[in-house]
């Protein structure tokens, strides 16, 4: 997955056709599994997603059972309207509430994206063996980083790359369905409930991109 993505983001990059008229898009309901991998190969984080679409929520655990050695052990439920996330730990009986001071994330293209390509992952020719993408790019909020996104013609995200100042992560999803299988995962844990709002160090930029640097 790791290199056919970053084929296709060297198509986006040497493409020299852009569509004004194309407009990003926003995906469904998703459930499905997350991988975050450095650019040097490290697995960061694997895991189960649970995402709410019209809500704008989002739940990512990493700290159960995966195929893989990861780097990062996560479960956070992220509410990007209001502001705010939990981290939880359910072992412990412990929950932490902070606020978001960005709500970008690898699972909906931004409004502001910029239409770069529409390519074919694998073989056009071959039935089921290809895979049709539009590919998107943008800069981070604070201007410091840049991202490169591919999705379905149906917006399903297949990938994104973030390069940010000196870390790279390239984002993928697997064994996505179109639906909120659980959604009591997307409703604040007891534990977590009457928890005060932490205080936010100067200079700190809590999101969930930040979450794995």
């Amino acid at each position: 997955m790791y290199a056919a993505f970053t084929l296709v983001v060297f198509i986006c990059l040497t493409a020299t056709t852009y569509a004004d008229h194309h407009q990003p898009c926003h995906a469904p309901n998703m459930t499905g599994f997350m991988s975050v991998v450095s650019i040097k190969g490290e697995v960061k984080a694997f895991g189960a997603f649970t995402y709410d679409s019209m809500g704008k929520k989002l739940r990512f655990r990493s700290n159960e059972s995966h195929p893989c050695n990861a780097s990062i052990g996560l479960d956070v439920l992220m509410f990007f309207d209001e502001g705010i996330f939990y981290e939880i730990d359910s072992k412990n009986q412990s929950c932490e509430k902070k606020a978001l001071q960005c709500n970008q994330h690898p699972l909906d293209i931004p409004d502001d994206a910029t239409f770069m390509t529409t390519a074919n992952a694998g073989s056009s020719s071959i039935e089921g063996e290809g895979l049709k993408i539009n590919a998107w790019t943008g800069s981070m909020p604070d201007k410091k980083g840049t991202y490169f996104m591919a999705a379905t013609m149906g917006c399903l995200p297949v990938g994104t790359l973030y390069f940010y100042e000196s870390s790279t992560f390239l984002f993928s999803l697997t064994e996505v369905d179109m639906e909120i299988k659980d959604p009591d995962l997307l409703m604040v844990p007891s534990i977590c409930l009457g928890q005060p709002l932490e205080d936010t160090p100067e200079g700190t930029v809590h999101s969930f991109l930040n979450e794995f640097m």
